[in-house]
């Protein structure tokens, strides 16, 4: 593990916030509050009540802002776009041990909209990959029909497809028939 739990689960919630959009799926997602609950559903958040417009509003904003921070490979602007989006939120350290995970820290005050936790959870988790030296984690996916963006996790810095099911085994399976026509002349 590169990162803690907790930040490692943050930036898996960043990921699949960014491929929600249309820019990185192709089809929106997030098009109301019932894809609204669906991703804060799936993305086990704690501490969050229920989620309204203005959430949604908010939480649709942020999917752009943070996306540019995958689309930037320079630290400078990185540094400047986590920074705003973490600055504009009451952040509130605390220490927590729920859901069987031992102690780990969440930025969000308890209770806060959805907006909020993501900004402070996510900004922060965004910041430690920065300050860890590791913004060429935040990747596109190399497939040339896609967009989606991913965190490579991977101790030699090899992933290059959203998702090896899908995209990762398009590519290796077209690669593999080059090869073979290649091999045939």
């Amino acid at each position: 593990m590169i990162f803690t739990h907790d930040t490692e689960h943050a930036l898996a919630v960043v990921v699949d916030l960014i491929n929600t959009g249309a820019a990185a799926s192709g089809t929106e997602e997030l098009g109301g509050l019932p894809g609204l609950r669906a991703f804060v559903g799936r993305s086990a958040f704690s501490d969050v009540g229920e989620v309204t417009e203005a959430d949604l509003a908010r939480v649709l904003a942020l999917r752009d802002r943070f996306h540019a921070v995958f689309r930037t490979g320079d630290v400078p602007t990185a540094v400047r776009l986590i920074n705003e989006i973490v600055g504009e939120v009451r952040t509130t350290p605390h220490l927590t041990d729920h859901d069987g995970y031992d102690w780990h820290v969440h930025f969000f005050a308890p209770g806060a909209p959805v907006g909020e936790h993501l900004a402070a959870d996510c900004g922060m988790a965004l910041a430690y990959v920065v300050a860890a030296g590791e913004l060429d984690r935040l990747r596109t996916c190399e497939a040339p029909d896609c967009s989606r963006v991913l965190v490579d996790l991977s101790r030699n810095r090899c992933r290059r497809y959203c998702d090896s099911r899908t995209c990762g085994n398009r590519m290796h399976v077209a690669a593999y028939r080059a090869r073979q026509r290649e091999a045939a002349l």
